[in-house]
């Protein structure tokens, strides 16, 4: 099984990092139970509090859009609108 691996980094900003922080943990319960999630982990920069990333694996890219598309994302997307400096997804393949 070829396994979709997901980086999501999202910076919050410097006044915000803890209720991105907040809303943030509350993603994992929900998505770990999703369809097609074979792993969903958040990580805090040491150096950086404000600089987070999730370590995702996916059954597949449809999986993965259903998730992006979910209750739950909706949710988090408003409860941090205007909290986020940025947010980039990368969708990798392990090659080795």
């Amino acid at each position: 099984m070829n396994i979709l691996t997901v980086v999501a980094r999202i910076e919050a900003k410097q006044d915000q990092v803890q209720l991105v922080k907040a809303e943030l943990i509350k993603l994992i319960e929900p998505t770990r139970k999703e369809l097609g999630c074979l792993q969903y982990d958040l990580h805090q920069d040491n150096e950086r509090p404000e600089l987070f990333v999730f370590y995702e694996g996916w059954q597949s890219k449809a999986l993965l859009q259903a998730h992006l598309g979910s209750e739950h994302i909706e949710a988090y997307l408003k409860a941090v609108d205007g909290a986020v400096a940025s947010f980039v997804i990368s969708e990798m393949t392990k090659i080795g």
